[in-house]
């Protein structure tokens, strides 16, 4: 069974939403319809999900319109957080960096880090089993 995880939202991420919001609505009220409707495709697009497959497969899916990446779980090296901008001890954005195959690197941000991070190893364990 396919396991599902969704993508944090990030401080700027709520930003843009009400950027997005407000000016579509402000389209929408001059009459601005085929920029209101962009506005609002734009609003759709915001839509992240990690799936962790049975054949084990992780795909990454940024958005409705966007094609979705895979990433062999065989082939991942290591997860490790990372945090963007540092400022102290508050940083911008905290997300997983996975490094995988021959330097390649995808950064995700799941809601629950630590059974994304779990349920990836399992599969993994699973896989060199096999």
């Amino acid at each position: 069974m396919n396991r599902i995880f969704h993508a944090r939202i990030a401080w700027y991420q709520y930003f843009l939403l009400i950027v997005l919001g407000a000016n579509a609505f402000g389209f929408l009220w001059c009459k601005y319809i085929l920029l209101a409707v962009f506005m609002m495709l734009l609003l759709i697009v915001i839509h992240t999900t990690y799936i962790v497959t049975p054949e084990g497969e992780l795909i990454l899916s940024y958005g409705r319109f966007t094609r979705k990446k895979t990433i062999p779980i065989k082939d991942i090296i290591s997860i490790r957080k990372h945090h963007s901008m540092k400022f102290g001890r508050f940083s911008v954005t905290e997300y997983l960096l996975i490094e995988y195959g021959q330097e390649k690197y995808a950064s995700v941000m799941p809601v629950k880090e630590r059974e994304f991070i779990e349920s990836v190893e399992k599969r993994r364990i699973q896989s060199n089993n096999e």
